[in-house]
């Protein structure tokens, strides 16, 4: 009996054994679509529906074969009618190498504190393309749709391949894409992407959208956009090497033309040197001349002018009573001081300033070479302000441009995109080219008044009469201060135009203002040589006024309280440079007074000038000039207040413009009435500055870009390239505002060459 529990062991053991001992046979794969499965098997171009939960989750697995040189994007489609936003169906895409999610309803935060949500959501896929070297690649997509809501969420997945994902060079591609289907595009060759994404909104577009209510809004805004996409080919190398060598050439014309030009008048002055018939002698060697003006000019007019005899052989020197003018201007230990021999200089000027007639002799009693090394601090401190200006611009330029290379962002800077072609680092290589202008003329600017400096000096240290005694004093330091700022105006726009944008809008246009305010105080120089602005007074009011331009931009677009401020300050500014300008800088009041005295002075000249001789005032020609530029400065002020420009920039350069060309047309004006001439290359500079003006500005206007809106509102504006398919209307503009400037400084720079053979006590000062 006691081997009957072992046989029963043995019993129940056997089948076992038997099942182990058996051979094996292979597991079985799981039929697809088996509910075992926690994949399923799924079909491209194939709709599924169904319901998940809290406790129901659905993965969909896809695979396909790329073959290499193809590209195989997949697009994913979800769909749900559930618009409860607390539980969205939740969508995962894993790919080998990525993972992609979202939600549907898919929510969009908008301004004013409105959403915007989205029935259905579409994503691609990022393509791994085969190579020759990896053979065809086996590519599996697991889609997994969850939600967390306890009654279920309905939805719709469609996952699609995409036919068309390549693009074409110069074929139209059409489609549609929304807020919450993006459409990506690849592009072979390069291997770049294009992708389209749309605003829930216009605002960020330009558009405008206002809302009252302040809680919490939901829209169910199903917006799309119908697109059409055309890849083309980038401009050729030839037309890089065409249009830079263009640019090169135009300007050079231009020193070509000046070469000729002073070749010319070489051969003239040699032939005339050799004949001795420079001028009309009258036989002592000094130049008989008429007066201009004689007929005109009253009895007793001439108190304190020069004596107009000339016949005398002593009167060669006779410009040494102040000074020693046939001395060189490089003695750096010039000082007022040492000149100002006469006590009762202050005095003089007093009495001379307020005649009713006035001549050149009257307003240039200093020496020489005091007022030249006055005049010569314009040139040194604009350099100095172009190094200080011009280094942190270019670092702020590349600092620009680094981001927009490194992040692909278009929107930080305001191209013309239609006509915007890169070379290198830059991205609008044709803006920063056509440049080249005004640093090319500004050097050949430079050039020619240092021609005509060393001539100068060269006859002062011959002594010759006609430099020391005849024409208009040559002081030439704020000449070179004009081609300096021709320079930077063409170096510092090529600095904006690097990227363009609402920050760096003051970088170009602050030397405008240099420019227009350098020819207006040039122009005042020319017959007031003795009292015209000091350089630190001239650039610390070009300080003021950039200033003001920062000021407007900023603040100019709705502020009432800043236009009523400016108004007034330019009015104000307005009267007190009359003031000065008609009294000849000789209008003051001693404002030490405590008690009320000084208002009853200024109410005594205002009375004696304006009010006693307001039929005949002192100073007619200066009166019609005055008047008419504060009208014209009037103006701008009620304009500017009364409907309050956008663009502040170009507004304070219409002022500085209008008033130039009022200057220069009265002065003009002024010449021909004082029966002095023009000669044929100062005309000819007048005729070709009014003809480029006109052609460069209606370029200017056709407005390619604009920082003060939106980037979208901007790309609205871009257009075609217009020459060589590589420079734009702007680039045009720059052209020809270079050569326009150039002639402008011409015009400023011989003007008076007919007056060098006329005695200074014969040039009426205007």
């Amino acid at each position: 009996m006691r081997g009957c529990p072992r046989l029963a062991l043995l019993c129940a053991l056997l089948p076992w054994l038997l099942r182990a001992a058996a051979p094996r046979r292979p597991a079985q794969p799981l039929a697809r679509g088996d509910p075992r499965d926690p994949a399923r098997g799924a079909d491209f171009d194939r709709v599924y529906s169904g319901v998940v939960s809290l406790s129901t989750e659905n993965i969909y697995s896809f695979n396909y074969t790329s073959q290499p040189g193809q590209v195989n994007a997949v697009r994913v489609y979800v769909n749900s009618s559930s618009e409860n936003l607390d539980y969205p169906v939740l969508v995962v895409v894993r790919q080998q190498k990525a993972v992609l999610s979202w939600q549907v309803p898919l929510l969009f935060q908008g301004l004013y504190q409105k959403s915007y949500n989205y029935q259905e959501v579409s994503r691609t896929l990022c393509p791994s393309e085969a190579t020759n070297e990896t053979g065809p690649l086996e590519q599996l997509i697991f889609v997994d749709v969850a939600s967390m809501a306890p009654l279920g969420a309905p939805y719709k997945l469609l996952v699609t391949k995409i036919q068309h994902f390549q693009l074409q060079t110069n074929v139209a591609f059409h489609f549609t894409a929304s807020p919450s289907q993006p459409q990506k595009k690849d592009f072979p060759g390069e291997q770049f992407f294009v992708v389209f994404v749309i605003k829930p909104e216009d605002y960020a577009c330009g558009g405008s959208f206002f809302i009252q209510e302040k809680e919490n809004q939901t829209w169910n805004l199903q917006r799309a956009k119908n697109l059409k996409v055309t890849i083309v080919p980038s401009i050729k190398e030839t037309i890089y090497v065409k249009s830079i060598l263009l640019s090169f050439l135009i300007f050079f014309s231009f020193y070509l033309g000046c070469l000729l030009i002073a070749f010319v008048h070489y051969i003239r002055f040699q032939r005339k040197s050799i004949d001795g018939s420079f001028g009309s002698s009258d036989g002592s060697g000094n130049m008989a001349v008429s007066h201009p003006i004689a007929a005109s000019t009253p009895e007793g007019s001439n108190y304190g002018a020069i004596e107009e005899s000339s016949s005398s052989p002593g009167r060669q020197m006779s410009s040494s009573d102040g000074g020693q003018p046939c001395q060189s201007d490089t003695d750096s230990s010039v000082e007022e001081s040492d000149f100002d021999t006469m006590p009762d200089i202050e005095s003089d000027k007093n009495i001379i300033r307020t005649k009713m007639f006035l001549y050149l002799s009257d307003l240039s009693r200093k020496d020489r070479r005091i007022v030249s090394k006055k005049y010569k601090i314009y040139f040194w401190n604009i350099i100095t302000l172009a190094v200080f200006y011009a280094l942190p611009v270019i670092q702020l330029v590349i600092t620009y441009q680094t981001v927009v290379n490194v992040t692909g962002n278009q929107d930080i800077c305001y191209y013309n995109f239609l006509c915007a072609h890169p070379l290198g680092v830059l991205s609008a290589f044709n803006n920063i080219l056509s440049n080249l202008g005004h640093v090319l003329l500004g050097f050949l600017f430079l050039l020619i008044v240092l021609r005509r400096d060393i001539l100068h000096r060269r006859a002062l240290e011959a002594k010759d009469i006609f430099a020391m005694d005849y024409g208009i004093p040559k002081h030439f330091g704020v000449f070179y201060a004009m081609g300096i700022a021709l320079m930077m105006e063409g170096v510092l726009s090529a600095c904006y135009h690097v990227c363009p944008n609402y920050s760096n809008f003051q970088f170009d246009t602050s030397f405008m203002y240099m420019i227009a305010g350098l020819c207006m105080l040039k122009l005042y120089q020319t017959r007031h040589p003795d009292i015209n602005a000091s350089a630190y007074a001239a650039y610390a009011s070009f300080a003021v006024v950039i200033t003001l331009t920062v000021l407007g931009v900023v603040f100019g677009k709705n502020d009432l309280w800043f236009w009523i401020i400016f108004s007034a300050i330019h009015i104000l500014a307005s009267l007190a440079l009359s003031t000065q300008i008609y009294y000849m800088g000789r209008f003051k009041i001693d404002v030490s007074d405590t008690d009320l005295g000084i208002f009853r002075r200024a109410a005594m000249v205002f009375y004696t000038d304006f009010v006693q001789q307001c039929s005949r005032p002192l100073y007619m020609d200066r009166m019609v000039l005055l008047i008419v530029g504060n009208l014209v400065n009037w103006s701008f002020a009620l304009f500017g207040l009364i409907y309050r420009p956008r663009d502040f920039a170009s507004y304070m350069l219409g002022i500085f413009i209008c008033n130039l060309l009022l200057y220069l047309a009265f002065y003009i004006i002024m010449k021909l009435r004082s029966s002095e001439k023009l000669l044929p290359i100062p005309l000819f500079c007048i005729v070709a500055t009014a003809v480029v003006w006109a052609s460069a500005l209606y370029f200017f206007f056709q407005n390619l870009s604009s920082w003060e809106g939106t980037p979208a509102e901007s790309r609205e504006k871009n257009r075609e390239c217009i020459l060589l398919d590589f420079f734009d209307d702007h680039d045009i503009w720059h052209f020809l505002s270079a050569t326009a400037l150039f002639f402008s400084f011409l015009v400023l720079l011989t003007l008076d060459d007919d007056l060098d053979v006329v005695r200074r006590d014969q040039i009426p000062v205007f």
